[in-house]
């Protein structure tokens, strides 16, 4: 029961991190408008917003906020939904690439190709370097403490346990609890396939989680990849 309520936790954590770094990416948007992302400044971006994640991932692993012990099996479990949500996350962006380069060949629009750029060594790395990153937390967790970190873990609380905002974010929760195992099957059939699209279907990763999963929050967090 721990650990149902633990992931719980971790659904609520994920849908707030995302509603939040979703405002922060349209305030980027606002301050850039009309110019194009080039393909390294959309990774750098993304490898942060990665690294965040999971190091407020992993300071929701202490025992409690006062931040001065972890819990081992929570490291485990953060470790493994981390790393679920992350191949998602390729996967769905390696198959939103196919579609627009398959819609910019049909449509003659070869700028389309070029604004939904993907790169399969570029997403890879960012994701082994947040992993790498999260392990070493488990060895050296006072670097985990830092000031954007405290801060984004209070923020996530504090809407948590807000009346209205905190029940939605909860409801999220609740049914990324209950896609989680949906996921982690895609992801080690995804993994099994050597990293290869599923042409054949639709993103299940994603889509089994229409109301909790990270595509609730692209129209804030990503929308120019």
């Amino acid at each position: 029961m721990q650990l149902l309520d633990f992931i719980f936790h971790l659904g609520v954590l994920f849908a707030i991190y995302g509603f939040l770094w979703g405002l922060l990416e349209a305030a980027i948007m606002l301050l850039s408008v009309g110019r194009v992302r080039s393909l390294i400044e959309i990774y750098l971006i993304r490898g942060v917003k990665y690294f965040f994640l999971v190091d407020v991932t992993f300071l929701f692993c202490f025992e409690n906020d006062s931040l001065n012990m972890v819990e081992l099996n929570r490291v485990v479990f953060a470790g493994i939904i981390l790393l679920t949500y992350f191949v998602g996350k390729l996967q769905k962006n390696q198959n939103r690439s196919v579609m627009f380069n398959l819609a910019g060949g049909l449509s003659g629009r070869p700028m389309m190709k070029k604004q939904t750029s993907f790169n399969l060594r570029l997403e890879t790395i960012i994701i082994a370097v947040s992993l790498i990153a999260f392990t070493f937390f488990w060895f050296y967790p006072e670097f985990a403490v830092n000031p954007i970190a405290e801060w984004l873990h209070g923020s996530i609380i504090n809407i948590e346990d807000t009346p209205v905002f905190g029940f939605i974010f909860k409801v999220i929760g609740f049914f990324f609890l209950m896609s989680l195992i949906f996921k982690m099957v895609n992801t080690v059939t995804f993994l099994m396939n050597g990293g290869k699209v599923n042409r054949n279907g639709t993103d299940d990763f994603d889509d089994s989680n229409s109301l909790g999963g990270d595509d609730h929050f692209d129209d804030f967090e990503e929308v120019e990849d």
